[in-house]
């Protein structure tokens, strides 16, 4: 028999009230942080806070007090800068206070259960309302992910399946007589070719086709590689579409897609990682039309919703097909998930609370609320590339479609290159001076990109951009 000598151990505190107490501060903190963001410096993380980080394994225990004031000094001064006003690099969504309690709350219950609790139905209840946004028949499936691969992956997972003319998941790819392709425009996000391979398809049977002068799927080129690749005796199955490209934000002509779908009975899947809350806006809201006749729907909250990472979600119109891809039976499971239970419609059994997010900040703020933040948005991206046109020393390298500006330094004595490095050292200057673009190659121009997805900006840092765009590119001309 073991002994019980000795105290037995928990990870509660032996002293609440402390705990308690540095809650609150931890929360001050949190809060205060978030209250004085516009006043933050976007700093790279130095080379010797990087070293104090690197330590051997703790065995014994500092305390926490200790492990937060560590915290304060050695992590929070250093972030990705997502939640900054200016920060318009990655598609990043900027989080928001209340997401930061939700996420705590989600983090005390911890939960990972069954449909007898209200996680379960909580999800349920967010997925119905997602399907209502997006305009997806209610007898649809969906499931909540980690983000937008995932989201592409699983839609791409269930139309492997649904679509492969034998019972993939017992015979595999080897099973089928013919090779599987699917297509997407050249400027689909790399998380379908990893998609594509983690499937077994082989990124070569991914055909990128050509985009038109809008970096929009050129619809005449797709049309005749579906043809060809019939004729040579492939398996055309899928048509993934873009609703709000990563590098432009354009879309592609989504019903048209949908026709071509429907004429060789293919399946769509559109991802709209980000555009798909396109569909909020009262100005660009056409953009999205026909995404509702997808097959399957990828797309994010923690970047055009602004919640706190990590939250993504699939849509599928075929309920069964989305979960005969993923439900696997075992009796252990039996008794504690149903049949439509999420657990049986995506790669992972163990899920963490992520509806509460969406669950109470829809609660809280109102879906019109997010539709006015991203009209908002627009609006700040159509002011931006105004700005730019008014410029004689800037140039609008793509149209403007959505939230997304490529624009670029620019002087006819300079050749593409010289172009191409100036533009590189005005962004690296950009960073420095807390304005956080990102950049992009279009039709071989190198160019700034600025994504807004940030509820924080206002129209007064955009001017702050280009009047800081043009001293620079000024300045580093004259002293290169």
């Amino acid at each position: 028999m073991p002994s019980f000598d000795k105290k037995e151990q928990t990870l509660d505190p032996e002293n609440w009230d402390d705990l308690i107490s540095l809650g609150h501060n931890m929360l001050n903190d949190m809060m205060g942080f978030l209250r004085n963001v516009r006043n933050h410096n976007i700093v790279p993380i130095p080379d010797e806070v990087t070293a104090t980080i690197q330590e051997p394994l703790p065995l014994n225990p500092q305390g926490y007090e200790r492990t937060y004031k560590e915290f304060l000094q050695n992590v929070l001064p250093y972030p990705v800068p997502g939640v900054h006003p200016c920060f318009w690099g990655f598609v990043m969504g900027t989080g928001s206070p209340l997401g930061v309690l939700a996420e705590m709350l989600a983090a005390a219950m911890n939960s990972n259960g069954p449909n007898y609790f209200a996680p379960f139905h909580i999800e349920r209840q967010v997925i119905e309302w997602l399907k209502e946004v997006m305009h997806f028949p209610q007898e649809a499936s969906g499931v909540l992910v980690s983000g937008g691969s995932m989201a592409n992956f699983t839609g791409l997972a269930v139309a492997r399946n649904a679509k492969s003319g034998v019972d993939i998941k017992k015979r595999g790819l080897q099973g089928i007589p013919d090779k599987m392709v699917l297509y997407a425009l050249t400027e689909a996000h790399k998380c379908i070719t990893r998609a594509v391979e983690l499937l077994g398809l082989g990124s070569e049977a991914l055909r990128l086709i050509p985009v038109d002068e809008h970096f929009k799927i050129d619809l005449t080129e797709l049309q005749e590689a579906i043809d060809n690749d019939m004729k040579a005796g492939f398996r055309p199955f899928c048509i993934i579409g873009n609703a709000g490209s990563v590098n432009t934000g354009a879309f592609d002509d989504l019903n048209g897609l949908a026709d071509l779908c429907k004429k060789h009975d293919l399946w769509l899947h559109v991802d709209g990682a980000f555009g798909a809350w396109a569909k909020l806006s009262s100005t660009h809201r056409q953009y999205t039309r026909g995404m509702d006749r997808a097959d399957s729907l990828a797309f994010d909250l923690h970047k055009w919703m602004y919640m706190p990472y990590e939250i993504g979600c699939t849509l599928v119109r075929d309920k069964e097909a989305h979960c005969k891809t993923f439900i696997y039976e075992a009796e252990y499971l039996e008794d504690i998930f149903e049949r439509h239970d999420p657990t049986n419609y995506s790669v992972q059994l163990s899920r963490n609370f992520k509806a509460l997010k969406p669950w109470m900040l829809l609660k809280a703020d109102g879906l019109e609320k997010y539709a006015q933040l991203i009209q908002q948005n627009i609006d700040q991206a159509y002011y931006l590339a105004e700005l730019v046109n008014k410029s004689p020393e800037l140039e609008l390298v793509a149209p403007v479609s959505l939230n997304i500006v490529c624009f670029r330094y620019f002087d006819s004595h300079l050749s593409d290159n010289d172009l191409t490095e100036l533009n590189k050292q005005i962004l690296l200057h950009l960073w420095l001076s807390n304005l956080v673009p990102s950049y992009t190659t279009l039709n071989g121009k190198y160019t700034l990109r600025v994504c807004i997805t940030n509820h924080r900006s206002e129209r007064q840092d955009f001017d702050r951009l280009v009047t800081e765009v043009i001293k620079l590119g000024k300045s580093l001309m004259q002293n290169p």
